[in-house]
């Protein structure tokens, strides 16, 4: 009967023990950081991962994130500098660095959230504020963003929070706005094609002028050395055949006169009507061409 009292008693103690041991001792995941309080009040902060302890029943533990966390803000509608409205969609990413601060300022993730839309409204509003569409679109996106992100991690200091990169992801004009400016570029690069065209047809038009000019005077100087050479051709067949007839008259006229029988007498094609004795056909009757000698056709050599 004693035994089985100081076996139940034993048990007892043991559940105890490890009532109280299960109740305070904790675990510190490697995404998270801890924070013990004491009857509500934080008595400690724990941000290396692993086994740790705490009083049991009257210290609690309360789990705060530290990766970098996403914070997404509805696009907001700004005036920039040049009067230009804007629709910015910008998003952030933080990390909370001093859990004891996070949680007596905002105490969750979605306060802190509501908090930081806050503060990234605002740095948008001042920086972009200060700045044209053509910086923001195209020149200084970068150092925009940059400041952006300086301001916010300043303001956002106080609840223990550190900014890690504020983007903007788009940055347009309304839709009402953008209809026109794309008709009026339109209407732009129209005028500038139609200016361009113009000036290609001019230049087309001074190149084929150009063309014409430079083919009617090579073809005129073409043809004047063409006409020279050959007038220089024929005053050299002129002279040869001066010459050649001067050495040799009769043979001059035998040869003028197979050229004379080659022309005339074609095959098929043959129509004369002359006199038997015409001096046309001297040749036929007198090898030597003597007969007729001073009728009309061939003229007869000179005696030398």
């Amino acid at each position: 009967m004693k035994l089985s009292l100081a076996g139940g008693v034993a048990i007892a103690l043991a559940a105890v023990v490890a009532l109280l041991l299960y109740a305070s001792v904790f675990t510190v995941h490697q995404t998270r950081q801890a924070l013990v309080l004491r009857l509500g009040n934080p008595v400690d902060v724990i941000t290396e991962p692993g086994l740790h302890f705490k009083l049991p029943f009257t210290d609690s533990v309360v789990y705060i994130d530290k990766r970098i966390l996403d914070l997404e803000n509805p696009a907001q509608e700004i005036i920039a500098s040049d009067k230009r409205r804007l629709l910015v969609d910008a998003f952030a990413r933080y990390r909370i660095n001093d859990p004891l601060k996070f949680y007596q300022a905002v105490g969750s993730i979605d306060v802190a959230n509501s908090r930081l839309s806050t503060l990234l409204n605002s740095a948008l509003r001042r920086v972009l504020g200060e700045s044209t569409f053509t910086q923001l679109v195209r020149d200084e996106r970068a150092q925009l963003m940059a400041r952006i992100r300086e301001q916010m991690d300043r303001e956002a200091a106080i609840f223990g929070i550190s900014i890690v990169d504020v983007r903007i992801r788009r940055a347009d004009l309304p839709e009402e706005n953008s209809q026109a400016v794309y008709l009026r570029m339109q209407t732009e690069r129209q005028r500038e094609a139609a200016e361009w065209r113009a000036q290609g047809s001019q230049r087309s038009q001074e190149i084929k002028a150009k063309a014409d000019r430079d083919v009617t005077v090579l073809t005129a100087d073409a043809t004047s050395k063409a006409e020279q050479i050959r007038g220089e051709g024929d005053a050299e067949r002129n002279r040869i055949f001066a010459e050649a007839f001067g050495r040799d008259p009769d043979f001059f006229a035998f040869y003028r006169s197979m050229q004379a029988y080659e022309a005339g007498l074609r095959s098929g094609d043959t129509r004369m009507l002359l006199k038997p004795d015409s001096d046309f056909f001297r040749y036929f009757t007198d090898p030597m061409g003597k007969g007729n000698a001073g009728s009309r056709g061939v003229p007869t050599p000179a005696p030398r």
